[in-house]
This record gives C-alpha cells, structure tokens and sequence, in this order.
C-alpha cells in the first residue's frame, strides 16, 4: 500500500472515531440531563411485555388458581393531595407463588421469565379504585427478604412507568428484620398490607398516593404550612401519658392498642386556644360514642411552656371533668419534638394551632391544619369518617386466625 493510501485510510479512521465520539459526547449531555420521574427503574422495560390493549380495573393472575392463600388487594389510587381520584393508572405486579419462586408457566414469554407467570394490570377506574385477585406469595427459598410483591406506576400524564413500595405484609414474622435493616422509602405511601379473612379469601385495602416520595415528580402539594405525616404514611406508634379517658393513668400506645378501625389524632401545640379545644373536644366526643367501637379518639396536648407533668395531668383531668368525656383520651407529652415518647415521628408543628390525622387500619388515610370548631367543619370530619368506613370493618384479622 503507497504512503498516499496509508495516509488517506489513516484519515479516515479518524475522521470517522472523531464524528463517533463527538455525537456520543453530544448525546451524552441531553441525555444525563433528562430526568426520570422515579429515578431507576429495574424491571421497568418487562412492564410493557404482554400488555393488555384493553386494561380493566379488576384483574386475576394466574396464581388465584394455584394451591395457596387466595389473596384480594383492593383500594384507591388518589393524586397527590391524597383526596383526588386518579383515573386510568396502570399498575403493573409481579409476584412469587406459594413456594417462594417466579414460576415460569407455558406460553410466558422468555423476555419476563425474571417475572414469573403471576403477573398482570389493572387500570383504575374514574373512582380510582382497582381490584388484583391473586395469591399470597412466599418469601424467596433462603428467607433472605419478606414475602412481597412488586409494583410498577404508569400515569397517563407521565412519560415514563416508575416503582412504588413492594407490598408486603405486616403479619409476615421476616418484617421485623427487614425493618431493623432498611427503613421503607414508602414511595406512594406505606406498601405494608394489613390482611382480614373473609371465608378463604384474605383481603386487604391498599390505597395509593401518586408522587408521594417519587424524585423529580413533576407535582408537588404547595401547603403554606407544614404539619404532621402525609397521607398514604402510617401512624407511628407512640406512648403519650393518658392523663383522662379509658387509660388513664397509663402510657399506652394508641395506635398498638386500637389501632384496628376508625383512629383521630387530635394534636394541639404551643398556640393552643382552650374555648376552641373544648369545643372539639365535646363534637369528637359526640362522634366516638355515636360509633361505639369503629372510632376511638386522641387529644394529644404537646404545649411545651412552662410544661410540668403534675400540672398537665391536672389540666385535663378537669377537661374531662368538666366535658363529661368518657370515650376519648385526654393525653399529654413533653412537646412534639419529644423522643421518649416517640411523638416526634409524627412531624407536628408546635406552632400550628391544631393538627387532625385521621387513620384506618393505621394507614393515615386525611389530615387537616388549622381547622376551627365550626358547624361545617364537624361535617367536614364526619363526612370523611363515612366516605373512608370500610366495608371490611368486620372482618378478623388474618394473624388472629390459626391456619
């Protein structure tokens, strides 16, 4: 080859490596700059293989027909605010069967073999609600993680699927490791299921709060203040002195206690207003004795001026004297920034007059700031109390039943 060739192919080479890396270089940048909603997304790309044209806001795995604990997840997927229907969201799953493996059925495809063949979508409905009937899993072989199940997001606004907390079960005895571990990101809220048997079907209620600990979601709740949990969060427990009520004179936690139905956390802080305290006071009072054993209620005082614990129990056992209370607990702590009692999970505002978290099954499902003691307000609560009653609420408790 002449000198002139091997110059000229030499050229080439360069010509040709140099526009290669200079377009990687120039794709590279848009590229890291564009953001995923969700971040990561392991297993994201499998979501889409085999999926529905036509998505219902019910679906059946495989794994209902298999030997096993039949299993119904069923709840609501709400906007952000945690309130707000959120129609037409796919959720993707994928899950082990009853011996703890992804079980590779015929027909699967070798794309999602990772997957298993219990997979499938549901797309909620104008509600938001949506209904998965499939069967409990097993944890993995080793026992090295909780049973759990794997769920991914697809919002129709949102160009990219994202995941959400695995669910998992409260029941499971590998929770209190993984735990003691890892602190859950409760990414669209807590995913821990809490599971109730209805003849041989366990069911458990699962709402879902949209952009809730997801990075670089593109909505976000603009609250000029800030106080207590968000919804979709689960309520801490916590051990307030019981200064009044059924136990007093103790340091039960409420939430371990009853925290089965109905819960209202009422927090009052350093701007507390006693004429309006004592009036909410005698209207939840009203309500948890009209709903007997679906309700129990808290006054969590945590004023910490001048705070003296002979004198803060004095304080409410005179409340309670006076208002006649016989259902709700009259509580107190040192402040809400306290460890001890571990109210500081809560994340209260002293500075904020009063903090309403109302749960179910320990899912804090409404919260309210600031609310005065008016005739709409009462209905505000009492309207939110009837949308949220379960139709479960008389279900047992799968771990109280020995299978």
């Amino acid at each position: 080859m002449s000198k002139f060739k091997l110059s000229l192919l030499l050229l080439l080479i360069q010509f040709a490596t140099g526009c290669r890396g200079q377009q990687r270089n120039e794709l590279s940048g848009p590229i890291q700059n564009i953001k995923r909603v969700g971040g990561g997304c392991d297993g994201c790309g499998e979501m889409y293989v085999g999926m529905p044209e036509n998505i219902s806001a019910v679906d059946t795995s495989s794994g209902w027909y298999d030997n096993g604990q039949k299993l119904l997840i069923t709840g609501r997927v709400f906007k952000t605010d945690g309130r707000t229907p959120a129609p037409n969201v796919i959720i993707y799953y994928y899950q082990t069967d009853a011996t703890g493996y992804y079980p590779v059925k015929k027909g699967l495809d070798e794309k999602v073999k990772n997957h298993g063949s219990v997979r499938g979508w549901v797309k909620t409905d104008q509600q938001g609600k949506y209904a998965i009937y499939t069967i409990r899993p097993a944890p993995y072989p080793d026992r090295s993680t909780p049973a759990h199940i794997h769920v991914l997001i697809k919002e129709p606004n949102i160009d990219n699927e994202y995941y959400i907390d695995d669910f998992v079960f409260d029941d499971d005895p590998l929770m209190i490791e993984a735990k003691r571990k890892r602190p859950f990101e409760n990414r669209g809220g807590s995913g821990i299921l809490r599971t109730l048997v209805s003849d041989a079907i366990q069911i458990a209620e699962h709402n879902i709060i949209l952009g809730l600990n997801i990075p670089d979601y593109p909505e976000t709740l603009n609250n000029e203040i800030e106080s207590g949990l968000p919804v979709g969060d689960v309520s801490p427990s916590f051990m307030p002195f019981h200064a009044w009520g059924p136990d007093k004179g103790t340091k039960v936690c409420p939430i371990c206690k009853y925290g089965r139905y109905h819960g209202i956390v009422y927090f009052a802080g350093n701007e507390s207003n006693w004429e309006d305290i004592r009036k909410w006071l005698a209207y939840l009072e009203m309500e948890s004795v009209a709903r007997e054993k679906y309700l129990k209620v808290y006054f969590v005082y945590g004023n910490e001026k001048a705070y003296s614990k002979s004198k803060r129990t004095e304080q409410l056992e005179l409340i309670g004297q006076e208002l006649n209370i016989k259902n709700t607990a009259l509580t107190f702590v040192p402040s809400f920034s306290d460890e001890e009692t571990e109210v500081n999970l809560y994340k209260i505002n002293p500075l904020v007059e009063n903090t309403f978290i109302i749960y179910r099954h320990r899912d804090i499902i409404d919260k309210f700031i600031e609310l005065k003691p008016t005739a709409e307000n009462f209905q505000l609560i009492s309207l939110t109390l009837d949308k949220t009653r379960s139709a479960y609420f008389d279900l047992i408790e799968s771990w109280k039943i020995d299978f």
